[in-house]
């Protein structure tokens, strides 16, 4: 079978937040929670309204330099300090061997994105960007990735920022795999801090396509967020407008995900990334001895602004304030986190940018596909819960009649016609008639039940098969993309990843089934 891709509208899957799926439809009661929609008229106002500093431009091109210099044939940074040149950009964890798949789908969105735009707006630059969350500490969340059914796991001593942990004792983890592309290898065991890796593996796999790794957890860059440092935590200005955006957003019946804090920052340094907290006049690190007096705590601003690495609530703000971005590119739970943030910005007067969803895709290969077609079950069906798909498959094959349906109908006119009779002689006779349907229609769907049950046992290995197939392509119950690994896919066609820039269309939020 050729590779083809099918195209399913999100709200059919039953697998996205209402808020997302709201904003994407365009629901008007969200548009004071966001700025230009991710459409080509959209970037067309964004475009229009964009400005970047020639400062800030200088700034990001001489560290890109920095931490591009051990890479060859590296993209044009230069490129950067053109004020027609934009970044589109996508951001996750350091999982490692890349982790979920669809880290991967935003970083193809990404640069198809950057496509579509260059050919809409041939005057302008395009750059995608993938924004490497150095800084994060959750280890746990990056530590382990699946791969043909089986959990590989980093074990650490290593604490603090990811990005700085050495990534020299993966070893162990490459050591066990019979298969391995050599870029995770060399990455892995030719870097000196995880950071560097990731960019050495991305580069291998997405720099021809012009995608640029950065790592924000560096001090030029956080020299250009010290207003907001110091402001944070001294006047604590995003606690107000995040709390009132989010006071909105509740009052629409939506769940918020984020909760900001007094002060929005922790301290990092190495081995360490714990909150800041104001305590009297002191500034003290969480679970640490640490503490600063007003005057020390200015002094590391100006000095060393690289010790404050922000929360969820504030980096969205950092990232917007050293790159020339038009638009931040997430999935089902980052849109909806950032639709509170606006305030933020609006705040520290820097320009939203557009919130647009990744790519999604569930990737079918031939044997699966055949599996489906003998079962004569659609892949798109497969999307419901177990126990709707199998209801529906022993009733789409039973020769015998499974509904009591009629029936019920039947019984249910009889006790209206009594009921009829009932009234005639006593109206407080009604309820009595009504209970006695309601009964004998229970017991009638109970019977329903039992037959299709009965039948199902008819099924059982039909049923067991379509259940196989279905924990394959949704495992764990959940979606693929959530789950299964890049190297799943990539090691037995290394025509994957162009297969998914050629499939993907970052304009376009309906699901694929991409059947390879």
């Amino acid at each position: 079978m050729e590779s083809n891709c099918q195209k399913l509208d999100l709200i059919n899957t039953g697998a996205f937040p209402k808020l997302f799926l709201d904003y994407i439809s365009k629901k008007t009661s969200l548009e004071d929670f966001y700025g230009n929609f991710p459409d080509l008229d959209g970037f067309k106002n964004q475009l229009n309204s964009a400005s970047f500093s020639v400062e800030k431009r200088t700034v990001l091109v001489d560290t890109l330099k920095k931490q591009y210099k051990d890479l060859t044939n590296i993209p044009d940074i230069d490129l950067l300090l053109d004020p027609r040149t934009f970044t589109v950009t996508t951001g996750h964890q350091l999982n490692i061997f890349t982790g979920p798949l669809y880290i991967i789908y935003k970083i193809v969105c990404i640069i198809n994105l950057s496509k579509s735009l260059k050919k809409a707006f041939p005057e302008y630059n395009f750059v995608p960007v993938y924004w490497m969350a150095t800084e994060d500490h959750d280890f746990e969340e990056i530590s382990y990735f699946n791969l043909f059914g089986q959990k590989h796991v980093w074990e650490t001593e290593q604490r603090g920022a990811v990005g700085r942990m050495h990534p020299g004792e993966l070893r162990s983890i490459l050591d066990v795999l019979r298969e391995k592309p050599a870029i995770f290898e060399n990455a892995y065991l030719n870097s000196h801090c995880l950071a560097d890796a990731v960019r050495h593996y991305m580069h291998e796999l997405f720099g021809a396509e012009g995608l640029i790794s950065i790592d924000a957890d560096d001090r030029n860059l956080k020299s250009l967020f010290k207003e907001v440092i110091k402001d944070d935590l001294f006047k604590h200005s995003a606690v107000k407008t995040v709390t009132e955006v989010s006071g909105k957003l509740d009052g629409l019946g939506y769940k918020t995900q984020i909760h900001p804090r007094e002060i929005n920052f922790f301290y990092l340094d190495e081995g360490i990334r714990e909150r800041i907290e104001r305590q009297g006049d002191q500034w003290k690190v969480v679970n640490s001895p640490l503490g600063f007096t007003e005057a020390e705590i200015l002094n590391l601003i100006e000095n060393e602004p690289e010790k404050f690495s922000p929360n969820v609530v504030l980096r969205p703000l950092f990232q917007e304030t050293i790159l020339p971005n038009l638009a931040y590119i997430g999935g089902p739970s980052e849109v909806p986190y950032w639709l509170q943030l606006k305030g933020v910005f609006d705040h520290y007067k820097t320009n939203f940018p557009i919130l647009m969803p990744r790519n999604f895709a569930l990737i079918v290969n031939a044997g699966l596909y055949k599996k489906a077609e003998k079962l004569g079950v659609a892949i798109d069906e497969l999307f419901d819960d177990e126990v709707s798909l199998r209801k529906r498959f022993v009733e789409r094959n039973s020769e015998n009649s499974l509904s009591l349906a009629f029936e019920i109908d039947e019984i249910s006119e009889v006790f209206r016609r009594i009921a009829l009779k009932a009234q005639a002689i006593d109206q407080t006779l009604k309820p009595a008639v009504d209970a006695e349907n309601a009964k004998f229609s229970n017991a009638l769907e109970n019977l329903e039940k039992k037959l299709k049950k009965a039948e199902e046992r008819h099924f059982e290995t039909s049923v067991t098969q379509l259940l196989n197939l279905r924990e394959k392509l949704f495992p764990g119950g959940g979606l693929q993309e959530r789950k299964e690994n890049l190297l799943n896919f990539y090691l037995n066609d290394p025509q994957f990843l162009e297969k998914l820039l050629n499939a993907f269309d970052p304009l376009d939020f309906r699901f694929n089934i991409l059947y390879v």
